[in-house]
């Protein structure tokens, strides 16, 4: 157990060090206002690094904080910094700047927030097991190539350009549309999907002679509409935190290309801030990273979360209170956006 000064001289070393970088000695300590002598600032030092959350560095007397530290620092001592008027209406009228659908909300939130911190972001927005499939058509481009148009209620619209496979013939395509529209337009996603592994296989045997290629294709299309999107901002911000391993930076880098790693690496918890540093994200490559994720309810469509990916040694302080403002003013724009929807039907 440790006793208030011992907490407070743990707190200004964490904060000292996220601004600075330079390790942290009992001078300083005194500056920052510990009302101690230099003594018995250097034994309470002691022994927050017995407890194994502050290391000495070979360059200084100083010390640095210990991933132990940060984690105690979190969990017990954080108090987020308060974000100033001017930066709270630059993030609102940010938001609202080109949005013509809920992605362009996501995105940008994304985009935002790896601006402002110069980490690497990601956006996910509300979840979809609510969401109706209202339209699907599709526009034949040329002999070999078709663009699929599905729609779902809440504003969603997936187009995506795909090849046809050589055994598909255009009157086969008519077929599978006829069998969209008539099977699953107006039902929610979910029965969709259900549909999609159950029923619709056996329809499509009635209707097709050979289903390998249309099965594909028709399995393809509409797995679009339940992809959920991570968007991600600032990918090349993650060499910042480890700028000499290489290694690390590939693997980082083609994770950020995978959607559904990161869908699973994302997933919405009860915590409104929650924050996984280094093993915890359950993979070495995370080492000496932490992800800070705030989540977000929109009430009637579901929960969605932004996180920031970073150095352990960020600044936990302002980084939380920059979250706190984020998914609220998300949460204002985003239900403001289906109110609208909801108006216009």
């Amino acid at each position: 157990m440790l006793t208030e000064r011992q907490n407070l001289i743990l707190r200004l070393i964490i904060q000292d060090f996220t601004e600075t970088g330079q390790p942290v000695g009992s001078k300083r300590l005194m500056e920052e206002g510990v009302q101690a002598s230099s003594a018995t600032i250097r034994n309470d030092m002691k022994v927050l690094e017995e407890n194994g959350l502050i290391e000495k560095t070979h360059s200084s007397s100083g010390r640095v904080p210990s991933k132990k530290g940060y984690r105690y620092y979190i969990d017990h001592l954080l108090t987020p910094a308060k974000v100033n008027k001017q930066e709270v209406e630059q993030i609102r009228s940010s938001l609202k700047k080109d949005i013509h659908e809920i992605d362009d909300i996501i995105s940008q939130s994304a985009k935002i927030l790896s601006e402002v911190t110069s980490y690497t972001a990601f956006s996910l927005g509300p979840e979809m097991k609510d969401r109706t499939l209202t339209g699907f058509r599709i526009v034949p481009l040329n002999d070999r190539q078709i663009l699929a148009i599905i729609v779902t209620d809440k504003g969603n619209v997936e187009s995506q350009v795909f090849r046809i496979p050589e055994n598909v013939a255009s009157s086969d395509l008519e077929k599978m549309v006829k069998i969209i529209n008539d099977r699953l337009v107006g039902q929610p996603l979910l029965t969709v999907y259900q549909k999609l592994r159950t029923e619709i296989p056996m329809i499509l045997h009635r209707y097709f002679q050979t289903t390998d290629g249309i099965g594909r294709l028709f399995d393809i299309i509409l797995n679009e509409a339940f992809e959920e999107k991570v968007f991600v901002s600032g990918r090349m911000n993650i060499l910042n935190a480890n700028p000499d391993d290489l290694s690390q930076f590939k693997s980082m880098y083609s994770l950020m290309q995978d959607s559904d790693e990161l869908t699973k690496l994302l997933l919405p918890t009860d915590q409104e801030i929650h924050v996984r540093m280094g093993a915890e994200l359950g993979d070495r490559m995370f080492d000496n990273l932490t992800m800070v994720q705030a989540n977000y309810q929109i009430i009637g469509h579901g929960r969605g979360t932004i996180a920031l990916l970073g150095p352990t040694s960020m600044p936990y302080s302002k980084i939380f209170g920059l979250l706190d403002v984020f998914r609220y003013e998300l949460t204002a724009i985003l239900d403001d956006y289906y109110r609208s929807l909801d108006l216009n039907h």
